[in-house]
């Protein structure tokens, strides 16, 4: 029977490609007086194709944007600063999110929620959402020492639910770092269908976070 269900945040729970077009449109916007010379369009399309979904860091990314489009006025320190600050308020949830998580409240299912990243950024994303109050735990990588797949974090997770891995799933769109490292500390693996993958092997597959309750169900009833 399944007990508790972890979450990721990125990809999973955020709806990370339409928060950073959302930001970056928004970032352009703000700072327009030092970014004139270049088009919006330019911009956000430069940007998106440095972050590579999230998995270079910003510092990276500015700095190369400042250098290639030749940003003289506004430094790559400020337009980190103001992605880490201004960020949240660009965020975008998967539809059904709320829905989803209180289906499982519902059941009396406990909550977690395990992602890499930056403490303090990924808890306002996290409080942005509107979706702190639903878990009775938050690791975060960088607060944690600690990240994903490493099965220590996940083992963590765990102790503080006090449930065991095998009444366990844990839901993410990283085939590696959320299936498997699930997996890999005997949890249930949920793949949230990402179409950046090819060719994921994933015994349970979800497209919209409204099928999860169904597969929770299915799984205790096979228990």
């Amino acid at each position: 029977m399944i007990k508790a269900v972890i979450f990721d945040l990125d990809g999973t729970l955020l709806n990370r490609d339409a928060s950073v077009l959302k930001f970056v449109g928004n970032q352009y916007d703000r700072l327009n007086k030092g970014l004139s010379h270049i088009s919006k369009e330019i911009y956000i399309s430069r940007f998106i194709e440095l972050d590579r979904r999230g998995y270079v860091w910003k510092d990276k990314v500015y700095q190369q944007l400042v250098e290639e489009l030749n940003i003289t006025t506004i430094s790559w320190e400020m337009l980190l600063e103001n992605y880490i600050t201004e960020f949240h308020d660009s965020c975008v949830p998967f539809p059904n999110l709320i829905a989803a998580l209180e289906d499982l409240k519902k059941e009396s299912i406990r909550l977690g929620l395990i992602t890499n990243g930056k403490g303090q950024f990924q808890m306002d994303n996290i409080r942005a959402l509107g979706i702190d109050s639903f878990f009775d735990i938050i690791l975060i990588s960088e607060y944690e020492g600690v990240k994903k797949p490493n099965p220590e974090i996940f083992l963590k997770a765990l102790n503080q639910l006090n449930v065991p891995a095998n009444e366990s799933a844990y839901v993410g769109d990283h085939p590696e770092n959320d299936v498997t490292g699930a997996e890999n500390v005997g949890m249930v693996g949920i793949w949230k269908r990402d179409l950046g993958w090819k060719d994921v092997k994933a015994q349970y597959v979800i497209d919209d976070l409204k099928e999860l309750s169904l597969i929770i169900q299915e799984l205790s009833k096979a228990a």
